[in-house]
């Protein structure tokens, strides 16, 4: 859809392109009139921000992790409407005068008691409020009673019989922890309180209706079926080898504990072999089929012990064995104790003790309870109100800058003036005797690595580390200036956050692009100088390692003959090829010519020009090295575009965010020395300099004058100068000349001369 022709907006521009300009309250609280094609930003992130994450947490109505553009201007127009002054938005101030609400609105009114009343909990008599008043919740439900959110805690009543009983809910359930900072309980946990103490108290109830079942051992019970189960795997072990042996009695030795395992075992220390041992028979096998009470295995001994005092001397007293069959008797009779404790329940109020449940389901002040949650909730609406002054204080202050980065970017173009900063822009590195102001949080590597260098722009990707906060984080810091000759992965710089903090920085990626038309000027010939220098360290460094193998192979070939005197060299001599050295000679003598041969013709042809054209034909060779890459950089520097950068790292931008090269030129900041005399001693003497460049002069006139000379140039400046013409070429031009006289001669017809 179009813009809404009832409102006439403001537009600007800004980064090469048109924008909307907010700069009243008018144009927030018209806001949901703006064509969505025309916000620059259409989403951006909740983290990572260099933005109070409270206020977009609170704008973040859907809890999506983005801010999106409906959400934007749902706050706007609830803005413009609890407030009387929609202006007073343009100030971001951090505290509003009472005056401001609007009263004549049912929720602004409402806001602007709710402002008072957190006033007046504070303690506070001043006819404004501020986020610092309202950031405290703690503090300002603090002396309330009730305070709306459905939790009471001891000091929700003046009854002390109420107090115990929440102090024991507490205890037992749990808590919650109310607006005042106190634990306290709702009504979810009173109910299940009351369910678990009516649980318990029938689960003991049935356990005193039948006790003599349930509990054969009295007291002891749980003590004795905790001592059966700590056997009952090994008795049941003996018994079968009992019934194996009363089978067949050539199977004794081998069910019986023999020697021979004790013997594999006795050189070692014996207290170490507890699991070896526990795993002999409980008993040895010859007792009939019964189990004895004496000659346990030692590893047994102590459970056993306890099993005989809780348990056997208890069923069969004085007895001194017992057969399989009393055995299964003994566990049987834990059947009814098993059953009732399987289905023990209200195990939360247990530690409360019977007589004390019983004691509270007697008095039932369940419904005390609830009556207290319910005049609490009673003040939902006015306590809820608090929290939208908090809110209302929050968007006051920072909304108008969230519009500033999200419908214009004003605040990143005005950034060069020192005064603000984009919300992305996360601080200052320096690196390389430069600032760079544009540093932006990565949350992602991989979006950018795919999305970044559609930028245009050169960037440095940096890991960040900091040893105060022991946290760490990479950042893309966007270089608009100086040259990159020193700039490599690894390189270390220092990078400080927009708090002030310093952090450790390291280059891990570089994407390369075009800094300013300068440095494309030079491009050219670094890298000219850069191929000549590796070419020439790469042909030093095959050398050395020709060298250093042939050195290594006539050591390793030279050999001492039988009679011990070492070669001679005419042993080793080779013969020399003449042919290979007048080849390399040859070629080397037609490169030469060739170079002097296209030099000469150079010369020529600017011989038959006037001599200042000379500079003219430099001039032309320097802008065709240089000039494509200076026409390329100036067509990239002009496309140069923020918004990839910002996209991958989860922004939605809608428009383009040029940064051209003056605008540029303000993100980076270079180095600057004053020119002082200088001191060095290890500084090269100006007159050693002055001398360089003497000489320097002096040769590149020399050069000069002799292709001046040599093309016969120097009489055309006025020089009386002239090239000596060789001997062949001057008995050459004789035949010409005298052939060029005759045909230049007149003819003479004469008479005959009489005789």
């Amino acid at each position: 859809m179009a813009v809404k022709e009832n409102y006439k907006w403001n537009f600007t521009t800004l980064g090469g392109a048109t924008r909307v300009n907010i700069t009243s309250g008018e144009d927030i609280a018209h806001l949901g009139e703006l064509d969505q094609k025309l916000w620059t930003v259409l989403s951006c992130p909740v983290k990572g921000l260099e933005f109070d994450e409270k206020t977009l947490a609170m704008i973040d109505t859907d809890h999506d992790g983005s801010i999106r553009v409906n959400e934007v201007m749902a706050v706007a127009k609830w803005l413009t409407t609890v407030l009387s002054d929609k202006d007073i938005l343009l100030k971001q101030q951090d505290s509003l005068p009472l005056t401001a609400f609007n009263q004549e609105d049912s929720e602004g009114l409402k806001l602007y008691q709710s402002a008072k009343q957190i006033l007046a909990n504070l303690g506070l008599e001043k006819d404004s409020i501020s986020v610092a008043d309202t950031a405290d919740s703690l503090a300002i439900f603090a002396k309330t009673r009730f305070n709306g959110d459905g939790i009471i805690t001891p000091d929700s009543t003046d009854d002390e019989a109420l107090k115990t009983l929440i102090g024991q809910i507490i205890a037992t359930i749990g808590s919650e922890t109310d607006r005042s900072g106190a634990a306290g309980i709702n009504a979810d946990q009173i109910a299940r309180f009351y369910e678990a103490c009516a649980a318990y108290a029938a689960w003991k109830g049935a356990e005193e209706s039948d006790k003599a079942t349930i509990l054969p051992y009295g007291e002891n019970t749980e003590a004795a079926y905790a001592a059966c189960m700590a056997l009952k795997d090994k008795i049941a072990d003996y018994f079968m080898r009992c019934k194996l042996v009363s089978f067949n009695q050539d199977f004794s030795s081998a069910l019986d504990l023999s020697v021979g395992k004790v013997e594999s075992i006795s050189g070692n220390d014996l207290s170490n072999s507890q699991d070896e041992i526990a795993s002999y028979p409980l008993a040895r096998i010859g007792h009939g089929s019964e189990l004895p009470f004496t000659g346990i295995n030692p590893a047994w001994q102590g459970a056993f012990e306890q099993l005989k005092t809780l348990v056997l001397d208890v069923t069969f007293p004085k007895r001194k064995s017992i057969s399989e069959s009393e055995w299964q008797g003994i566990l049987s009779g834990f059947d009814a104790y098993v059953a009732w404790k399987g289905a023990k329940a209200g195990e939360a109020v247990e530690s409360l003790g019977l007589e004390v449940v019983k004691d509270i389901l007697a008095k039932d002040q369940k419904a005390a309870l609830l009556s207290l949650i319910e005049q609490d909730l009673a003040l939902a609406e006015e306590a809820g109100a608090i929290e939208s002054v908090d809110k209302l204080l929050h968007f006051s202050r920072d909304f108008y800058g969230l519009l500033r980065n999200y419908v214009a970017m004003n605040d990143f173009y005005d950034s060069y003036k020192g005064e603000t900063k984009a919300v992305f822009q996360a601080g200052r590195l320096y690196i390389d005797q430069r600032s760079c102001d544009l540093c932006i949080k990565v949350s992602d590597m991989g979006k950018h690595g795919d999305m970044a260098g559609l930028s245009g722009m050169y960037i440095l990707y940096c890991t960040c580390t900091s040893k105060v906060k022991g946290q760490t984080m990479t950042i893309a810091a966007v270089l608009t200036d100086g040259d990159v000759d020193d700039l490599r992965v690894g390189k270390n710089a220092v990078f400080y956050d927009r708090d002030g903090l310093d952090w450790d920085a390291t280059i891990t990626k570089i994407i390369d692009n075009p800094i300013s038309v300068r440095q494309a000027f030079w491009s050219p010939y670094k890298k000219l100088g850069r191929w000549f220098s590796e070419k020439i360290n790469k042909m030093a460094a095959d050398k050395e390692s020709k060298a250093s193998a042939d050195l290594i192979a006539k050591a390793d070939s030279t050999s001492i003959p039988a009679d011990g005197k070492p070669a001679t060299a005419d042993s080793k001599k080779q013969a020399f090829d003449i042919a290979k050295f007048a080849g390399i000679f040859a070629a080397i003598g037609m490169a030469v010519g060739y170079i002097a041969s296209a030099l000469l013709g150079l010369a020529k042809g600017v011989a038959s020009l006037p001599w200042w054209s000379i500079f003219i034909i430099i001039a032309a060779i320097i802008l065709i090295i240089s000039g494509p890459s200076m026409f390329s950089a100036w067509l990239k520097l002009r496309r140069r575009n923020l918004a990839p950068v910002l996209n991958a790292n989860g922004w939605a931008i809608n428009s383009k965010i040029l940064v051209r090269t003056r605008f540029g030129a303000t993100l980076t900041s270079l180095a600057k020395y004053p020119k002082i005399p200088g001191n060095d001693p290890f500084e090269t003497k100006k007159s050693t300099i002055r001398r360089r460049w003497i000489i320097g002069i002096l040769l590149t006139l020399i050069v000069a004058f002799g292709v001046l000379y040599f093309t016969d140039s120097l009489t055309r400046i006025g020089l009386p100068f002239h090239k000596q013409k060789a001997v062949a070429e001057q008995v050459e031009a004789v035949p010409q000349a005298e052939e060029s006289a005759a045909e230049a001669a007149p003819v003479v017809e004469t008479e005959p001369v009489a005789e």
